[in-house]
């Protein structure tokens, strides 16, 4: 299964860059990338932290294709 992501919306919608992001949440620029592109599915800490930080459900970031 895929997992599909509106990382990047809900990341515009705040102003910040993937740098910006990604030191907020503790992590590297790299790895923002790869999540946002959908390479690479982000551990279930850092997808519930992601949530916490844009004040949505992890549900609303991220979906089963």
């Amino acid at each position: 299964m895929h997992v599909k992501n509106k990382v990047r919306m809900y990341r515009a919608m705040t102003n910040l860059t993937q740098e910006e992001l990604a030191k907020k949440l503790g992590v590297s620029r790299q790895r923002m990338v790869a999540i946002e592109s959908e390479s690479s599915d982000p551990s279930l800490e850092l997808a519930l932290r992601m949530a916490r930080f844009f004040k949505v459900r992890v549900e609303d970031l991220f979906s089963l294709d």
